[in-house]
């Protein structure tokens, strides 16, 4: 029995040291009109990325309706670059849409960070 306690709290703490590294969070958003009625995204995420088992791996542009108009896929954890900045231009926002929210999504919890609404330049 004295044997399975320590192997139990070896299993507790690694499973909340898994978690250790929290949600991604969106702290900063540039919104920029491109010609041909595109924008470009500029945004800064913050996440405690702990390696390949435990990072930010994207963020997204979504509107008032849940509908994703970009997704840029972090493509590497970013463990020495806090917080740290990822753009994606070209992105098409249909007409009568003001203001869209910025998330980010990290390997182990998905999304639920702090999450950033802008205005769409030009509308």
């Amino acid at each position: 029995m004295r044997a399975t306690i320590p192997v139990l709290m070896l299993a507790m703490l690694a499973g909340s040291l898994a978690a250790a590294a929290g949600e991604a969070d969106v702290e900063n958003v540039r919104v920029t009109a491109a010609p041909g009625g595109t924008y470009r995204f500029d945004v800064t995420v913050r996440h405690a990325d702990e390696g390949w088992d435990h990072y930010a791996d994207r963020w997204e542009v979504v509107g008032d309706g849940g509908e994703v108009h970009a997704t840029r896929v972090l493509l590497h954890p970013h463990v020495d670059e806090q917080p740290f900045e990822r753009s994606e231009a070209g992105v098409a926002i249909p007409d009568g849409i003001a203001k869209v929210t910025v998330r980010a999504h990290d390997s182990v919890h998905g999304f639920g960070g702090k999450e950033m609404t802008v205005p769409l330049p030009g509308r």
